[in-house]
């Protein structure tokens, strides 16, 4: 796969106190025929994400259609785990509604923070959303103390498959902590009921502490799974891995066919990759430097139409 870059589309100008800044793991959907509705996480001053969206020309997602000037999701209510920012997560229709999968964070004394999985439901196409319930419908376990956040749901006819980071530690670089985690696999019969621990697919590899946010898409025989993955020298760059039943993965990170530019808003991280099928075009959205602080980008798939 190679991915042919088309530039920068948005980054929030500071004028909304909710989205000072950042357009963080930009999730697409196709709201329409003619409309591309990416959600993201905005940051306040604070750092604190909330998510909002950025509707886009399907023909030309470099034209910005709309920007919507409340989150579509907010804070948890004081207490609740995601009281202290939400991010995305992913977008998928299920019948009539649209199910929106949310991290959520909450600070704590004893760690840095804790990240579960939430619900939120769309009826009006997408236009807003309501909590499905106040508590995580992936909340830790033995193998995810800190962090178990969904990232990738694919539904069949009869089974909610889903591809999660999953967080049991911290690295301690240069004075400061941050998360360890690896990507897992379980699998639900409704997409909100989930059993079990799930299973370990990719891990992490060499330098790298934490390799998380997997996309999983089908391209033609082969299950396509894109992450993200940080080393403690700093690197927090896109990944490739490959399976042909969406369980065991090959990592070929080699494969990826997109890398850092020389200079400019991704020319140091290239991170939080989601692609997106619009009728004979194939899309990818992602982030640049500083987890997509100036907001986020797209490339198209070599080979589909322009």
């Amino acid at each position: 796969m190679h991915w042919i870059k088309q530039g920068f589309v948005y980054g929030p100008d500071g004028s909304l106190p909710w989205a000072r800044h950042t357009a963080l793991t930009p999730t697409p959907l196709l709201k329409d025929a003619e409309t591309i509705r990416v959600y993201a996480g905005f940051r306040d001053e604070t750092g604190i994400s909330r998510i909002g969206y950025v509707d886009l020309d399907a023909a030309n997602p470099r034209r910005v259609k709309y920007v919507a000037s409340e989150p579509v999701l907010d804070l948890g209510r004081n207490g609740a785990f995601d009281d202290n920012g939400v991010i995305l997560g992913d977008v998928i229709r299920v019948g009539a509604e649209i199910r929106m999968y949310y991290v959520g964070f909450q600070l704590v004394s004893k760690a840095k923070f804790l990240a579960f999985t939430g619900l939120a439901i769309s009826r009006d196409n997408g236009d807003s959303f309501e909590r499905y319930s106040e508590a995580p419908i992936l909340d830790r376990s033995s193998n995810g103390l800190y962090i178990r956040a969904i990232h990738s749901v694919m539904q069949t006819d009869d089974t909610f498959r889903v591809w999660y980071a999953c967080g049991n530690g911290w690295e301690e670089i240069n004075g400061v902590f941050y998360p360890q985690y690896n990507i897992r696999y379980i699998e639900s019969a409704d997409g909100i009921d989930f059993k079990g621990e799930g299973t370990l697919c990719v891990d992490v590899e060499g330098s790298e502490y934490r390799i998380g946010r997997p996309r999983v898409f089908r391209h033609r025989d082969r299950f396509i799974m894109h992450y993200t993955r940080g080393t403690i020298q700093g690197d927090y760059l896109a990944g490739h891995a490959e399976s042909p039943d969406g369980m065991q993965w090959e990592r070929r990170d080699e494969k990826l066919g997109i890398a850092l530019s020389p200079e400019g808003w991704d020319s140091r991280h290239l991170c939080y990759p989601a692609v997106l099928n619009c009728g004979e075009r194939t899309y990818m959205f992602y982030n640049g430097n500083d987890m997509g602080k100036d907001g986020f980008g797209y490339a198209i798939l070599d080979g589909s139409e322009q």
